[in-house]
């Protein structure tokens, strides 16, 4: 269900590491939480983040939720498609419906996070 390629935080964010660039999203988790999301808020292109801040928030019709970085970097690109269509993220949460792409800053942070056995049981630990 959830890409053994990508890394998890606690918050619902995965991240898919390409070199020293991370691409970001909120796991198929995150959305069904959230219901059918109406709007993104994408941030600007060449903001910082530190690990744990809010990166931006999504927008569904239950409620407003943060988006927290995982790990800290430099927006380097948003994914535009988000501005007319929020549901790509209801839809294909792991794929087209990416919210961001980092520049990482210190990739020993990625040890800080899951994989995706490691976050399915945490997923089992919540339902409980």
């Amino acid at each position: 269900m959830y890409p053994e390629n990508f890394y998890y935080s606690q918050d619902h964010e995965w991240l898919k590491v390409e070199g020293e660039e991370a691409v970001l999203g909120i796991t198929d988790f995150a959305q069904k939480q959230l219901g059918d999301i109406i709007y993104v808020d994408l941030p600007v292109v060449g903001k910082t983040v530190e690990a744990h801040q809010t990166l931006t928030t999504v927008e569904s019709v239950k409620s407003v939720s943060d988006v927290y970085s995982p790990v800290a970097g430099e927006v380097i690109e948003v994914n535009q498609q988000l501005i007319q269509t929020p549901e790509l993220i209801n839809r294909d949460p792991h794929g087209e419906g990416w919210i961001l792409k980092l520049r990482l800053k210190d990739k020993s942070e990625l040890n800080n996070l899951m994989r995706a056995a490691d976050y399915e049981k945490y997923l089992e630990g919540l339902e409980h």
